[in-house]
């Protein structure tokens, strides 16, 4: 009996939504979500425009696909992780940020920081979204890890919610830094080194110190 033939026009259909939300990031990160066309995306998927709109309806909706499919697994992947840590607090923000750093700081999904300082203001509804799904879930989860610390005694008493920016902010900039003033001779980062330095301030920092823990 004869094998039944492939049905690439299946599966090709099936492969759309994913090539598409990767057009999108790499035009969202190179342009700006301003200057981002539909049809550039479309484009560069090898599907027509009209083929687009059979899965996101407008511009808005694409982006917010790329965040649902891209970053927020990334931050459930870290939320799982803390659930099941029984290592040290300063082990376990490590673990956050080398699987951070390998699922979104080495890839395309790095320049979205830069595009949402540059267009917050421009597009508040999309910025509210972000900022909903991606940076408080994401500042829950290393303040959680902070007050773990501090209950066992680890890490010593602090201003937490201030601390988490304090903590983020070098990261942030770090990503920032990459795709705008890394370009110009002279300013590239090794990132590896920053995050090791970074860590080891971290390390220095957050630690109870002696006469903190006789009191």
């Amino acid at each position: 009996m004869l094998a039944a033939p492939p049905l690439p026009r299946k599966r090709r259909k099936e492969a759309r939504p994913s090539e598409l939300l990767g057009a999108a990031l790499h035009q969202f990160v190179e342009k700006g979500f301003t200057a981002t066309r539909l049809e550039d995306v479309a484009a560069q998927a090898g599907v027509s425009k009209g083929t687009l709109y059979l899965y996101y309806e407008n511009k808005e909706a694409l982006f917010k696909a790329v965040i649902q499919e891209g970053v927020i697994p990334i931050i459930a992947e870290n939320e799982a992780i803390a659930a099941k840590h029984t290592s040290t607090s300063f082990d376990l923000l490590e673990k956050l940020l080398d699987n951070w750093w390998t699922k979104i700081g080495q890839t395309t999904f790095a320049g979205i920081p830069k595009l949402m300082v540059a267009e917050a203001r421009n597009f508040p509804e999309l910025a509210t979204f972000y900022y909903e799904n991606v940076i408080n879930r994401s500042r829950a989860l290393v303040g959680s890890t902070l007050r773990r610390g501090m209950e066992s005694g680890e890490f010593r008493q602090m201003d937490v919610e201030t601390t988490i920016d304090v903590l983020i902010a070098p990261i942030l900039m770090l990503l920032i830094w990459r795709y705008s003033m890394n370009c110009c001779q002279g300013s590239q980062t090794d990132p590896q080194h920053y995050l090791q330095i970074h860590m080891d301030i971290l390390r220095q920092g957050l630690r109870r110190l002696e006469k903190e823990s006789q009191v």
